[in-house]
This record gives structure tokens, sequence and C-alpha cells, in this order.
């Protein structure tokens, strides 16, 4: 077992046990704790309930995991990548393995910190792509209850370790991650961006039965394909082209389970002319091909 400390004045530290069978799943948690840093504390408070790797925090550290803290209250500086912050109540902070940082409360103010440690294939592959990245590793969320509420469900499953406790731990750090970017995007997009691809979205489910046809939703919408692609790509991670088809395919499915619809049918109602083309785009998104569509779902 892993060591715990829970005073009334607000700290909890856990460094996690895990086994093979956990790291099989491809993502472990390590550590979670919160603490209520008091004005005048030295920092971190508790130096020697960490493990050595962990304690010079406040100096400078490079660990070999993935780290959220997520600020409550009060106020300090973090630093990485040659970049200083103020650390403001909803400021997260995201460490990355091998990224030499600091972080700490100012010393007459002192702050409320939730963290949680994680490492393993599947958050590696997320920096492998990109998804995280040593460009984005302070997000400006603001003060969420919902935020604080994941912590605690993290730290619930923690304290009971119930069987597979450290796959639901990294469902919650996964809804984390994906909350601080999601927010992150939605604050660099302009309000016009959203009502341009749920403009272009609508247009495509009216237009659904006919072929694609990009550059008549454009002008629909005043604005030109290119410009439609480019807001479109980065609102959704998909094109317009690759959103449209999704639909028709979707559609499709439906379609296709009616008991008197043929491939060939569905395929013309859907605005494609080569009935091979459309068979191809449907087994490439469902790994199905159309005429088997109906023994697929029904288990026929």
């Amino acid at each position: 077992m892993g060591k715990t400390s829970e005073e009334d004045w607000g700290c909890f530290l856990h460094y996690l046990p895990y086994s093979e069978e956990d790291e099989k799943l491809g993502m472990v948690c390590t550590t979670v704790g919160s603490t209520k840093v008091k004005p005048h504390t030295i920092y971190p408070p508790r130096k020697n309930e960490h493990p050595a790797l962990f304690r010079q925090v406040a100096e400078g550290r490079i660990l070999p995991e993935f780290q959220l803290i997520y600020i409550a209250e009060g106020q300090g500086t973090f630093s990485a990548e040659d970049r200083t912050y103020t650390v403001v109540p909803g400021s997260f902070l995201l460490i990355l393995p091998g990224m030499r940082h600091q972080y700490k409360p100012v010393y007459e103010i002192g702050w409320y910190e939730y963290w949680v440690g994680f490492k393993g294939e599947f958050f590696s592959k997320l920096m492998r792509e990109g998804i995280l990245s040593y460009d984005r590793v302070f997000f400006d969320m603001g003060l969420h209850d919902y935020i604080i509420a994941a912590f605690s469900r993290i730290f619930d499953e923690v304290r009971a370790q119930q069987p597979l406790y450290q796959l639901n731990t990294c469902a919650w750090v996964f809804f984390l991650i994906a909350e601080m970017l999601s927010h992150e995007r939605r604050k660099e997009q302009p309000n016009y961006y959203q009502k341009i691809v749920e403009k272009a979205k609508c247009l495509m489910e009216l237009n659904i039965y006919r072929d694609v046809n990009l550059s008549g939703i454009s002008e629909q919408i005043g604005i030109s394909t290119s410009r439609l692609n480019e807001i479109f790509k980065t609102y959704t991670s998909m094109t317009p082209y690759q959103y449209y088809i999704d639909r028709k395919i979707h559609k499709a499915e439906s379609l296709l389970e009616q008991d008197d619809t043929s491939v060939k049918e569905v395929a013309f109602q859907l605005g494609f002319e080569d009935q091979y083309y459309f068979s191809r785009l449907f087994k490439n998104k469902t790994g199905v091909a159309p005429s088997g569509w109906k023994k697929f779902v029904f288990n026929e």
C-alpha cells in the first residue's frame, strides 16, 4: 500500500501501487493529492513525506511522468521551458516527462492545490501526436466545481482501491485532460467560428441526399471554400468533406436496415453515382461492407 496523510486543514497525499496488469492497460495513476499551503509556509509542506525525486518542486526538478496541478486558491509562479507564468485560482499546470519545471505559491499568500500524476503508453502517445505538448503547459481554466469534483472522484477511487481502480482513476485523469484541452480550444476560437461550423453542419444535413458540394455550402454561408475548410477543421479536427461523408455513411446505415432497399438504391439516394465507391467508403468507415450490414446489425 502507498502512503496516505489526511488532515483537517486539507491535505491528502498518496503514492499509488500498480500491477503489471495495470501497466498492460497503457495507463496508470502514480500519485494524487491536495494541499492547503498556508501563508508563510515553506513549500512544499511535509516535504519528507514525498519521495526524494518529487521534493525539489520549488527549486526545479525533472520527472519521468506526467502531472496535472490545479490551483483553487491563492497565487504563485510556474516556470517551464524557459517561460514563467503567474498562477492564480483556476490555473492548470501540465507537467510532461523530461521537462524541467518548478512551481510554488507566493510565500506571503499560499495556495490550495490539487494534483494527479500518471504515466503509460496511452499518455505517451498523446504526447507523440502533439496533443500534449511542451508548447502548451499552462492553462487558464478558471474556477469550476466540476474540476474539483473530478479530483474528489479520483481521491474516492484511491481511498477504496477496489478492483480495477487504476482504470477508473485514469478515466477521470483523461476527463481532466479533455476538459483542459477543449476549454483552451474554445477560448482560442472566436464565437463566429462556432456559428459558421453549425451553419455548415445544418446545410450538410439538409443536403444529405445530394452530391457533396462544399463550394455550394460555402457560397450559402458567405465565405470561400478554403476558409470553410480552415475554420471547420480548426473547430472540429475534421475537414468539411470528412464530416459530410461521415453523416452520409451514418444515414446509409439507417437506410440499409430497411428490408426493401438495395446497396445500389442507397448509394443513389445519398448522391453517390458510383456504387462501388460508396461501398468502399462504407466499409472503410464501419468495417463492414454495405451488403453485409443487415447481417452484422441483426446478427443474421
